[in-house]
């Protein structure tokens, strides 16, 4: 079992940020709120083993293929490829063992900046190709937490990462994220089946409980019926459906406790997940952890795109190079 090691980037504008080569996590984040007060606003675990066994997904890089992968099975060039399922009928975030439990190699390193690469042999999780991937973590000095995906293959494949970070603004000791204020700037969802899965429908948020576009407090909506069967929020909004451009889009605003945090992403989609199956595990500062203690806004391809034409295209081929940005900014 390879040892797991954590390293520490910083802006001149005081962000903080912990790195670890396990899963390339954020296992810690520093923000200060409008009061100058500094604290930890991601979830996280004090030891390298906790990191290594308790909840697995916190604030890692999921992949090869984030999200869900319907059936567990796709069809590329051709051929069919089977995948394990962990998620009901499903494969999620990868697979069985996905990029968040590989120790990855740091490549690049300096005060503000950290590159770390892994490689995915062909045949891994199922995948085909083998895949090289690098993820650079740069803390900017007008606070932005910037993360560049990129990747090549030796054969046709499927590539669609995330960065699956547990925030909560007012510190991760603070739970429930119900006084949470999300606006996101989408105009359409896709709905899903039993197992959060896309049924193929892009439908508009106008009308119902995933309108988002103005500012909404978490608690006055995660508990509406309309989320009720993942006990709360974890859905696909659609930021550019239509729009194959490559810009920087301004995808959500998040604010609590004097923080306000904007996710742009050149990405095609954001995942919303509020924690709903959180573990009671003991985190970092001896707080127990619970469901609803967090948000996470994964910009991300849309679930299942492999499946449905009109969803981005997530293959890869030789010839390509997957290059894609997400910015925190704190303002």
């Amino acid at each position: 079992m390879k040892p797991i090691h954590f390293y520490t980037i910083k802006s001149s504008g005081g962000l903080k940020v912990e790195i670890s080569d396990l899963g390339a996590k954020i296992t810690k984040l520093l923000v200060a709120n409008r009061k100058g007060e500094v604290k930890d606003i991601v979830l996280g675990f004090r030891t390298a083993e906790e990191w290594r066994t308790k909840e697995t997904y916190f604030n890692a890089i999921c992949g090869r293929v984030a999200n869900r992968i319907g059936g567990g099975v796709f069809e590329l060039d051709s051929k069919t490829y089977k995948l394990p399922v962990n998620n009901g009928p499903n494969c999620l975030h990868g697979g069985l063992e996905g990029f968040n439990a590989k120790v990855w190699e740091v490549v690049e390193q300096s005060i503000y900046e950290i590159k770390l690469h892994y490689r995915a042999k062909d045949g891994e999780e199922g995948f085909p190709g083998n895949l090289d991937v690098w993820v650079t973590y740069t803390a900017t000095k007008d606070n932005r937490l910037v993360i560049h995906y990129e990747a090549k293959t030796d054969a046709p494949t499927i590539v669609a990462m995330t960065n699956h970070a547990y925030f909560n603004l007012a510190g991760e000791a603070s739970g429930v994220v119900d006084e949470h204020v999300l606006q996101v700037n989408a105009d359409q969802y896709t709905p899903f089946d039993e197992w959060t899965c896309p049924t193929g429908e892009i439908k508009p948020v106008e009308g119902t409980p995933m309108d988002f576009r103005q500012p909404v407090r978490l608690g006055d909506r995660m508990y509406d019926p309309f989320f009720k069967l993942w006990k709360g929020i974890d859905n696909n909004w659609c930021l550019c459906a239509g729009d194959a451009s490559k810009q920087l889009r301004h995808a959500c605003t998040l604010q609590a406790d004097g923080r306000t945090m904007e996710c742009w992403t050149t990405m095609k989609g954001l995942q919303v997940y509020t924690g709903n199956f959180i573990e009671r595990n003991e985190g970092k500062s001896g707080t127990l952890y619970d469901e609803k203690h967090a948000v996470c806004l994964e910009a991300q391809a849309w679930p299942d795109s492999i499946h449905h034409e009109d969803f981005p295209n997530i293959v890869l081929r030789p010839d390509e190079r997957l290059d894609e940005i997400t910015e925190y900014r704190f303002l």
